[in-house]
């Protein structure tokens, strides 16, 4: 596995300090597990369509990548989180469009999914697939709905976050996930909770 051990030992440290949340709020998941479950389809959200009606080349299909977090992939990672988290202000939609729901590229200023969007774009630039950076919905502590990338690896799935600064495994969130774009079908999503699908999808990893 081409990772050094710096990198191993951050990211053991990350995923044994768990405090095994994410299986209890999240149905159908175990955060013993490195990597989420896929379940059975579900409806994309509304901005997310209309992003891909504006940037229909952002939102073609890609193959998935075995991603092991070498030294470079692990700084790249680290260096688009900060960057992204520390020059976009956070407004909302309503503020920023005078519109409900808008996902698009932020300049200056941006709500969750805009976050996501800019970060997902300059991984892609740095040669990521884009069937591993994967829009994933989530409902945090208050019941609120908000975006995060989760970004899939063979040491499993890694969460970018506006809200936190710190990059941290799926299970190490206090969010309950609800979908996420498939990692097969760009244009699909699929169900992250296993109490809103019928069969498990077969994962791309």
């Amino acid at each position: 596995m081409k990772w050094t051990t710096g990198v191993f030992v951050a990211l053991a440290a990350m995923f044994f300090a768990t405090d095994i949340q994410a299986s209890a709020v999240t149905p159908g998941q175990s955060a013993a597990k490195p990597a989420m479950m896929e379940f059975a389809k579900a409806r994309p959200p509304i901005g997310y369509v209309q992003f891909c009606t504006e940037f229909p080349a952002d939102c073609q299909a890609a193959l998935p990548q075995k991603v092991a977090l070498t030294e470079q992939r692990w700084a790249e990672l680290n260096e688009i989180n900060d960057t992204v988290n520390i020059t976009i202000k956070p407004v909302t939609d309503e503020e920023l469009y005078h519109e409900e729901e808008r996902w698009t590229y932020p300049v200056t200023e941006g709500d969750c999914e805009d976050y996501v969007l800019l970060k997902r774009r300059m991984l892609m630039e740095r040669g990521w697939s884009a069937a591993n950076l994967l829009i994933t919905v989530v409902r945090d502590q208050r019941g609120d709905g908000h975006a995060v990338l989760t970004v899939r690896t063979e040491q499993g799935d890694l969460i970018l976050d506006n809200q936190v600064p710190e990059i941290r495994y799926w299970s190490q969130t206090d969010y309950r996930f609800e979908k996420r774009q498939s990692s097969t079908n760009p244009t699909g999503w699929v169900w992250l909770r296993g109490d809103r699908g019928g069969a498990q999808i077969v994962s791309a990893f």
